[in-house]
Parts: C-alpha cells; structure tokens; sequence
C-alpha cells in the first residue's frame, strides 16, 4: 500500500530515511522555520500521515484540512500544540515520544542549575571581554549547590531523573506530586510535600510538570514570594508554568537569587526586561537537544507514524480511545 506523509520541518535524517523506505510520498518543510497557517493547512492536504513538531499548532481546523489523515506523530513528549479532543473527532490518532528524552532534559535542568548558581554566563562574558585582572576574594560569588534542599515540581519521569541526580551532590530532595514516587523516597530519602512547603524550604525549585489549565501560571507573585531571597528557580518544562512578568519582578527585586529557563511564556518572544537581567540564564528551548536523542525522538516518531499507517496501535499513543481502547 502507497503512502503519503508530509514533515513540518527537517528532523534528523534516520527518522526521514526510515519514511522513505517506507513510504512512497514524503515531503518535508525545505525551510528551517516554522511553517504559518496557512501553509501548514496546504501541505497537510491529501496526507495519509504528519509527523509534526511541538512549534506547530495543531487544531480542529488543521484536522479539517488533512482529512483522511490517519495519524498525527509529534515529533515531543509533551503535546499542549495538539488538540486532542478535535484529533479523536476525527478519528486521527495522536503520538508522542516519551521516554527518549528523559536524560537529556533533565541533563539540561542541571546545566542551567549550575550555570545560574555559579554565574557561568556572566563570568564567561566578563573573561572573554578582558575584565578578568587576576583572581579576587569578591569575584562572582554565587551559591553553594552540594548539601542544599532541592525541591522537585512534577516527580513524573524526567523531575524523578532531575531528583535521582543529585544523589552525588549530597542533597535534600523535596517533591511535590499528586502522585507519591516510592523510588525517589527509597533512594534519596526525599519527602512529599504540598507546594508551600516545597517552595519555602528548597535552595533549588525545578519544574517538571505538563502544560494543562491547571498547571498556567503555576509559579506566579505568591509562589515567588515564599521562595527564599536565596533560592533559584529553574524551567525545562513549559513556559506557561511561570508567569514571566511575576518571574522578571521577582528577579530584578531580588526576592529570588536567580532562574535558569530553556521555555518561555510566549515562545521565541521573551516577557520584556528579561534579556536584562545577569541573574537568569536563558537557553533556547534546548531540553532534548543532543545528537544521539533527537535522533532516537526522530525515529521514534517516525516508527509511531508508520504503525498508525499500518493500521496497527502505535505504541505511544496518547488518544487510544479513537481505537476504542479507553479513555487516555
């Protein structure tokens, strides 16, 4: 049987090789940029298959236009871009790639923790601009991570990794979860905490939860506020979860020490007076971003794409109902 699958943007060739082999039809967006609207609802039309990006809005108008599309595979772990509810309207099975990127996000979450805390950044914009004289009592002095209270939003896969991490650096963990996570409680001797608590008693607070209507805006006034003027503030997860005009107040008043963020309210915009400020370290949304896993997330999602073709249950379904296998 042909098939004719459309790729909203260039992803690592093995996952692109693996379509092709597989396939008689793949186009792929020729431009390294997001595609608008309107030519997104063009290309989509007449596609067995899409293998979307997380920087593409899928939505019920999207689903209208590629009807007869049996399968939408995001090329992410998180699927906020998609509706969901409009894809099981018409029938169109959504996937997503959980699990690859595990390591390399939380990786992430620590390179921001020890840039914002030991002000990498800015010590490296000094050295490489001629200001480093000689060693000095005062230079840079940041905050001490070994022993310190690590609080851990969202104990899911990647924040139990993110926990499960600092077992070399001696510290307290924190969690803040509907769900209790026994093997970060039998490994790290962490506790289960209430938000509050979590957030006055942790040197370190890194997010780790989805993007949902009750996780916008998660970290606002209030909650920066009971954080410590000492404390840090880290986000790999999605930039809606921090209320980035509270977060640019918080850091210029110093009612924290600092935040290193890979996501942004608005993404690619940042909230204005961010770009400002020495202590937040600001990364372009590179939580998965390393050769051997993008790779893994391309093949990934090109795997769940040929099974849904194939008319088989991708194995990282997120809408098994439109299967009727149940709810999600």
């Amino acid at each position: 049987m042909s098939w004719n699958v459309y790729v909203t943007r260039e992803i690592p060739r093995p996952g692109i090789d693996l379509l092709k082999e597989n396939c008689d039809i793949v186009d792929v967006n020729p431009e390294d940029r997001v595609l608008t609207k309107e030519e997104l609802l063009e290309n989509v039309k007449g596609r067995d298959g899409v293998l979307c990006l997380l920087t593409d809005a899928i939505d019920d108008e999207v689903f209208r236009a590629a009807e007869g599309a049996k399968i939408f595979a995001n090329y992410a772990v998180g699927y906020d871009n998609i509706d969901v509810d409009a894809a099981t309207r018409h029938k169109v099975m959504i996937t997503n790639t959980p699990g690859v990127l595990t390591d390399a996000t939380s990786d992430m979450a620590w390179a921001l923790l020890f840039s914002v805390a030991r002000r990498i950044v800015e010590a490296d914009r000094f050295t490489r601009e001629g200001g480093f004289k000689g060693w000095g009592p005062m230079l840079f002095l940041g905050g001490d991570i070994t022993g310190k209270t690590l609080g851990i939003i969202g104990a899911g896969r990647i924040g139990a990794a993110v926990a499960l991490k600092s077992k070399g650096f001696r510290m307290r963990v924190l969690y803040a979860d509907k769900v209790r996570n026994e093997t970060l409680e039998k490994e790290l001797g962490a506790r289960q905490v209430d938000m509050d608590t979590l957030l006055k008693e942790s040197d370190y607070v890194s997010i780790h939860v989805p993007l949902m209507p009750e996780t916008t805006h998660l970290i606002g006034d209030r909650e920066l506020d009971l954080m410590k003027e000492t404390a840090y503030l880290i986000n790999t997860s999605r930039g809606p979860v921090v209320d980035e005009k509270a977060l640019v107040e918080a850091l210029r008043e110093h009612k924290i020490a600092g935040a290193g963020l890979d996501v942004y309210e608005e993404e690619p915009k940042l909230t204005p007076g961010l770009v400002e400020l020495e202590n937040v370290v600001l990364a372009p949304h590179l939580g998965s971003a390393t050769i051997e896993t993008r790779t893994k997330m391309a093949l990934m999602a090109a795997g769940n794409l040929l099974a849904g073709l194939r008319g088989e249950m991708p194995p990282n379904l997120v809408n098994p109902e439109v299967l009727g296998k149940g709810q999600r």
